[in-house]
């Protein structure tokens, strides 16, 4: 069997009608009829079941969707080799004998009719899909540098669908060479990017592997990437049953190295399936779109009109097969003198030139379209001719539109993003931050100097009085009240609304960003520009703008109406908000926990959606918390997002402020085994921030919120690259040190630490005397913490948090394989991830105290952050050894302070004594100088004065 005939499978004239009939088997073979209606949603795919943790391979087709979406969501790019092993039990006959039926099985083909074509399960799945599930898998297929779906045949109604929808997540960043020098980047959603696009098509039968020969083309040997499925890989060589028709697309980008870019511009690479005779719409809509098409063929008809449309933009460009047998040069000739095609045109595989030569020669053509390309299109742009085609676009639901238009109504009015949250979003800002203050000292009491603690307290409570007061005396904004309805809108508008939003958000942030990182370029190269570097700075960490901003409004808005009247018609009309809060968690939104600019939490407005989240759920519904802890920007949410699929903000200028909670449901397999219902995922910020560091109290700031996240957990991921192991530790040594002091804390943490980019084989060998005296310290730590607290029965580190140095460290591979931009996600890394995950739910299964309900959950997170509020001492310090020296260096001073006291109170008493005497000594000596009795006090205290200076000293 040919690769024309495999790929063409049945007489492509019939394929159109035969598409249906192959959709209904396959989807029958893949056990997904019941998602042809019923379409499969994030939840579902992201719940926790026995196959997350399975390692079996699987038995039967049916699996075979559900592996690839398994690892899919963990970003494999193993995902695609999508086989199966049937169990074939008693039926297999005995290897031990040899018949002369077994020489000629040798001479089958094993795959025919048994395999499937990876390409038809992805097919399969996105029309199985919802769109948030379809834009989730176009995401992860791009990060794993995968071609993703740009026209999905639709084969209930033969017409295809643009999946804009489906490819607005993803956001490229890249280098062309005319940044190289400044070492700038452009990062931008590749929908809105403005590309040159270059399609590959195939007309007729074609003995040469066009996809292979593309996945040649965009990478170079040693970083080669299957991007396409082609014939030649696992599976590629099943028929493809529904998948002719299919448009892939992807790109690529420069990384501004001359040595190692193919192409110097970014450019869109697009791959129709199957023959353009049988698909002249797929063709017809890339030959409107594209500024070059590459037409691969073996034998041309002189007649063909789907080559000399006249409506056609693109620049045509032929490449034949000349060994083919039924190449013909005067045919050949006859097409390029209609279309009017020079010799530049035509790339013809001679007999002297092979794939790598052919390779060659399309890089070169490729080159000089990129270079002065006659068309640039953003795929957002596409639709309009999709429509003209007749061509579907995901877009086009009214839920979509309306909730794009609801959100353009929000963000459209986004100038300048400071003044934006000063007028739009007030009640946020530095009236929280005054209010945390004062929430923070009515506990501390750190300024109460000599007045009555009742007296400060009263005060205290007036002011946090007259701030709600000040809260509510703003109207809600024309932004909130848009934002309020459209959340507030039924089934999967609101989605699809705040989906628009954080895209949009992120979309204002990215622009103002890199303005301001221009700016700031420029600034630094002057040194007496001190103040206007300064002020460009706060704007960097003040920039920000995602729909967590918009929620935490919602959240001041909700607790200063608590502060109104209950009959008030304001208090009344706000009463739902937390139930919208906790709809949406429960629907895999994550919520804010902790407003990481305040530093605080809004714990009246998280009590009360904890609260609803408990009358949604059905009564005694358990969870599990795993946290993640690190430093700043060591790749805390993209581990979570890996392990779980989820989504938690990972792009530049987004890292995460605060912690973020987010809800994942566990499938009934499971529950008995981890003997919990969900399980609570929270992503914190980075600690050691450097806009953090220059502040007071960023001590105070990264302390507590470590203790409160590892208070909640059940199991504490440690992220720790090498070169900040030591924050790290400083860190653990403070939130075990709280925990000694806070008597609240009743549980023990499970503590993982993973160390990131370490790819090693012998890295847990090698580490073992590492970690020994990593345990060494953090126990040396605990007991100076334990002295200093006179709680001196814990004597190890392990006594305050549950840790094993041998199993309780994880070495994971670097995240990318290869160069940045075009290096697909680490397979290492994957696994690595994989297998932390099965250990988590390991731990999680064997732990001995009970789940807590969600109610309980918020009564322990309620005391626990009181707990932490009326600790003022211990989170100041760096770690429990800089606290200890504190403590007996303030003994010590004690002590000298006595001393100094003392001896200093006899010579005064001394002195008065001289001077009481001084008349009757003065008689008896005749002397009688009380200048000179003076000059010789001052003279003895300033000397005694001078010696306990120089001691002190």
């Amino acid at each position: 069997m040919t690769l024309a005939d495999v790929n063409s499978g049945l007489d492509e004239a019939s394929v159109a009608e035969m598409t249906e009939k192959h959709l209904e088997s396959l989807l029958e073979d893949l056990s997904l009829e019941q998602y042809c209606r019923l379409k499969l949603s994030l939840n579902k795919i992201l719940a926790i079941d026995k196959k997350i943790i399975a390692d079996e391979a699987a038995k039967c087709k049916s699996d075979l969707p559900w592996y690839f979406l398994k690892k899919l969501m963990m970003v494999n790019v193993t995902a695609r080799n999508v086989t199966y092993t049937p169990d074939c039990g008693s039926i297999c006959p005995n290897k031990s004998e040899t018949t002369d039926s077994d020489f000629d099985d040798l001479f089958e083909s094993p795959n025919t009719g048994d395999m499937l074509n990876p390409l038809d399960i992805i097919i399969a799945l996105f029309l199985g899909s919802d769109s948030f599930v379809q834009q989730e898998m176009a995401l992860k297929m791009s990060m794993c540098q995968f071609s993703v779906p740009l026209l999905l045949p639709n084969c209930d109604t033969n017409q295809c669908t643009l999946m804009l929808w489906a490819m607005r997540d993803i956001v490229k960043k890249y280098r062309p060479q005319s940044l190289s020098e400044s070492k700038g980047f452009i990062e931008e959603r590749i929908v809105l990017s403005e590309l040159p696009m270059i399609s590959f098509v195939r007309l007729g039968e074609c003995s040469s592997s066009k996809s292979e020969i593309l996945n040649k083309l965009l990478t170079d040997s040693q970083q080669y990437h299957e991007t396409f499925v082609h014939y030649n890989m696992e599976c590629g060589d099943s028929p493809r049953r529904i998948s002719n028709g299919l448009t892939e697309i992807t790109w690529y980008l420069p990384c501004g190295n001359t040595n190692i870019d193919i192409f110097s511009q970014p450019v869109a690479v697009a791959n129709l399936r199957g023959d353009i005779e049988s698909f002249d719409t797929q063709y017809s809509f890339l030959c409107q779109t594209s500024a070059a098409v590459f037409v691969f063929f073996d034998h041309l008809d002189s007649e063909c009109s789907l080559l000399t449309n006249p409506h056609h933009k693109a620049q045509i460009f032929l490449v034949g097969n000349y060994e083919s047998k039924c190449f013909s040069k005067d045919a050949l000739k006859e097409v390029a003198n209609k279309l009017g095609l020079t010799k530049n045109n035509i790339i013809i595989k001679t007999k002297d030139k092979n794939d790598a030569d052919l390779v060659k020669d399309l890089r070169k053509t490729i080159t000089d379209v990129v270079k002065n390309p006659n068309m640039k299109m953003k795929i957002e742009q596409m639709a309009e001719i999709a429509h003209e085609l007749g061509i579907l676009v995901d877009e086009d639901s009214p839920e979509c539109q309306t909730a794009k238009t609801n959100a353009e109504a929000i963000t459209a009015e986004i100038q300048d993003i400071l003044k934006y949250k000063e007028n739009q979003l007030p009640c946020q800002g530095e009236l929280w931050k005054e209010l945390t203050c004062l929430e923070k000292e009515e506990f501390r009491l750190q300024n109460v100097g000599s007045k009555s603690i009742e007296d400060y307290r009263s005060e205290l409570q007036l002011q946090k009085e007259e701030l709600r007061k000040k809260q509510n005396s703003y109207d809600m904004s024309t932004a909130m009240t848009c934002f309020i309805n459209a959340i507030s809108s039924p089934g999967t508008e609101r989605f699809y609304f705040l989906k628009w939003m954080r895209m949009n958000l992120d979309n204002v942030s990215r622009i103002k960003l890199s303005e301001l990182r221009e700016k700031y370029k420029e600034k630094c190269k002057n040194s007496e520009n001190k103040e206007e570097i300064k002020e460009i700075d706060r704007q960097l960490s003040n920039s920000s703008l995602g729909t967590e901003h918009f929620f935490r409004e919602m959240g001041q808005i909700y607790e200063a109406s608590l502060s109104l009247p209950q009959t008030d018609p304001s208090r009344q009309q706000l009463q739902h908000l937390p139930k919208l809060c906790a709809e949406l968690l429960l629907d895999g939104f994550p919520l804010e926990l902790v407003d990481g600019d305040a530093s605080n939490i809004p714990l009246r407005w998280v009590s009360d959606v904890l609260s609803q989240l408990s009358d949604l759920v059905s009564p005694n519904r358990k969870i599990l918390v795993v946290t993640v802890l690190g430093v700043q920007s060591t790749g805390k949410s993209t581990l979570l997002n890996a392990m779980f699929g989820v989504q938690f903000a990972v792009s530049s200028g987004r890292c995460t402020r605060g912690a973020f909670m987010l809800l994942i449901k566990i499938n009934e397999d499971m529950k008995n085994v981890l003997n919990c219902d969900f399980m609570l995922i929270i992503d914190t910020e980075g600690l050691k921030s450097p806009e953090l560091a220059q502040l007071d109290n960023s001590y105070e700031h990264d302390n507590e919120l470590a203790t409160l996240v590892v208070g909640l957990s059940d199991v504490t991921i440690v992220n720790v690259a090498m070169e900040n192991s030591t924050d790290m530790k400083d860190i653990l040594q403070i939130v075990v040190h709280a925990f000694l002091r806070m008597k609240e804390v009743g549980k023990k943490s499970k503590c993982l630490f993973v160390h990131q980019n370490v790819s090693d084989v012998s890295a847990h060998e090698k580490n073992l005397r590492d970690r020994k005296w990593l345990l060494e310290q953090l126990n040396e730590m605990t007991q100076a913490a334990a002295k200093m607290e006179k709680k001196e029965e814990n004597q190890s580190f392990t006594d305050v948090m549950e840790y094993s140095p041998d199993t309780g460290n994880w070495y994971i591979p670097g995240l990318w394989n290869g160069n940045p931009p075009m290096a697909p996600v680490n397979a290492g890394y994957s696994e690595a991830v994989y297998e932390l995950k099965k250990n988590i739910i390991q731990l999680l299964g064997n732990c001995e105290s009970s789940a807590n309900d969600v109610s309980e959950f918020k009564e322990w997170m309620t005391s626990l952050w009181t707990a932490v509020k009326h600790e003022n001492f211990i989170f100041s310090f760096r770690n429990s050894l800089v606290a200890d020296a504190y403590m007996r260096l303030c003994t010590a001073f004690n002590k000298w302070e006595w001393e100094f006291k003392r001896e200093m109170y006899t010579w005064v008493t001394n002195a008065e004594t001289r001077i009481s005497n001084f008349g009757t000594v003065a008689r008896k000596s005749e002397s009688s100088d009380i200048r000179e009795f003076l000059t010789c006090l001052k003279s003895a205290a300033s000397t005694l004065l001078s010696t306990w200076e120089a001691r002190l000293q």
